[in-house]
């Protein structure tokens, strides 16, 4: 299984190790997927430099969706169904726990969020 291509307008951040862009089928409004450029199948086969490089970009790109989107809450999930390292940044809103997850993904129309989340970004 592999990732589905970002569209264009989404991207939020790339450099020559990982890009951030909004989610193509997002569950809430800033879902957003931090993916490991590198086919890489497993957080553990990454090593401990590329580790922490991706994970301060996790950090950061919560930390801008946390300003943007003026929640309280960003999840961080991690899942390896698609063997290719990434992490999905979840925007908690109004609901209690794991609500959020439940909601049915759509498709991405509007890519206006991602030039805001991008400005926070550079801020940090």
């Amino acid at each position: 299984m592999s990732l589905p291509k970002p569209f264009k307008n989404a991207i939020i951040y790339e450099d020559k190790k990982l890009y951030t862009c909004l989610s193509n089928f997002p569950i809430v409004k800033g879902h957003t997927v931090v993916v490991w450029r590198k086919q890489v199948k497993d957080l553990h086969l990454l090593s401990r430099k590329d580790y922490e490089y991706l994970m301060d970009k996790v950090d950061e790109v919560r930390d801008a969706l946390l300003k943007t989107l003026n929640v309280k809450k960003v999840y961080l999930i991690y899942m390896d169904e698609a063997q290719h390292v990434h992490w999905h940044l979840i925007p908690r809103y109004n609901e209690k726990g794991f609500d959020v997850l439940k909601h049915q993904p759509g498709v991405l129309r509007n890519f206006s969020l991602a030039g805001k989340i991008r400005k926070n970004l550079e801020k940090i």
